[in-house]
């Protein structure tokens, strides 16, 4: 028990993505330039909702809590992922490594209802369009964040503090990139199967729930579009609802499979690669298929980059 707690109170060390030279500097670029196209894409959303008095609606309301959500999911993990790679120096403290597991989880599953509540918010605007204000008032709006935050916060709370009270007596390298749940049950000495029970119960009751209703809501979407008598409307509605599609079943099917398959199935580097997709590919992706193809989204943004190479020529025609 003593070797465990000093297992523990040493904190651990993440292994990251390769310990191959050439790798590492492919790693880090590459890594870099999805982090600052994550941050630039997710920012310029929020910047354009708020600025834009037309698109402050119930769909853009939760796409900026999107956005938020997807700058500090990559935020969390992507800095100290470009950090270990770059100085080769993957240790990181008890207190650290728990934080970053419990900000991750709460992230990670908002965005999973997230998706849902905004599939929801879809299925209204077009199959009850009449309806809608009534339907996703002001107060049902905020009451579901709210919901969807309170609930989680308390989800990963409990996850995180069963995970920790493991003891940890094999080794303090962690053959993963950040802190997360099922690299540390293979890292456990005593046996996992009540945390096992726990994460998959809450895996089905959140992210099968989740794509279930995200699924049911763009059927009854694609449904309402076929009635649609032009071609070209149901080509740019189907092209929309695609792309929607897509994004989210690459998160919801990374994430069932992380969280969905046995101990013993899970292979270090395969659970890696299935990471990288919902900490890094998803919040990248997220802005670009949801609103920057969006027209409004784009109008605003190109007004404002407009107006600022504008007053740059101003200030330089003034100063001269």
């Amino acid at each position: 028990m003593e070797d465990t707690n000093q297992t523990a109170e040493n904190g651990f060390i993440l292994l990251g993505l390769s310990t191959i030279p050439y790798l590492q500097a492919i790693f880090f670029s590459l890594f870099l330039a999805v982090y600052v196209v994550t941050l630039v894409g997710n920012t310029l959303l929020i910047v354009a909702v708020r600025l834009n008095t037309q698109l402050q609606t119930p769909m853009y309301f939760f796409l900026c809590n999107l956005a938020f959500i997807d700058i500090c999911f990559s935020t969390t993990v992507v800095p100290q992922l470009l950090a270990n790679t770059l100085f080769e120096d993957g240790r990181i403290s008890l207190l650290g490594c728990a934080a970053q597991m419990f900000i991750s989880l709460v992230l990670g599953v908002t965005e999973c209802l997230l998706l849902a509540v905004m599939s929801f918010d879809r299925y209204a605007a077009i199959c009850k369009p009449l309806h809608y204000n009534v339907i996703m008032s002001k107060r049902l709006c905020i009451a579901l964040i709210t919901g969807c935050w309170t609930f989680c916060v308390i989800n990963s709370f409990i996850h995180v503090v069963l995970t920790f009270k493991l003891p940890f007596c094999r080794c303090n390298h962690i053959n993963h990139f950040f802190c997360e749940m099922p690299p540390f049950f293979r890292i456990s000495c005593t046996e996992i199967w009540f945390n096992e029970i726990a994460m998959y119960v809450s895996t089905v009751i959140i992210v099968i729930c989740s794509f279930v209703t995200t699924l049911t809501s763009y059927i009854h979407i694609i449904s309402t579009i076929l009635k649609i008598r032009s071609s070209e409307g149901r080509h740019k509605v189907f092209s929309t609802c695609a792309s929607h599609l897509t994004v989210v079943s690459l998160y919801y099917t990374s994430i069932m499979s992380m969280y969905l398959r046995p101990h013993s199935a899970h292979s270090p580097e395969t659970s890696k690669d299935i990471s990288l997709l919902y900490t890094t590919v998803t919040p990248m992706l997220n802005p670009i298929v949801y609103s920057i193809r969006n027209k409004p989204v784009k109008g605003t943004i190109e007004r404002m980059f407009t107006r600022q190479r504008c007053g740059c020529t101003n200030s330089r025609v003034f100063v001269s």
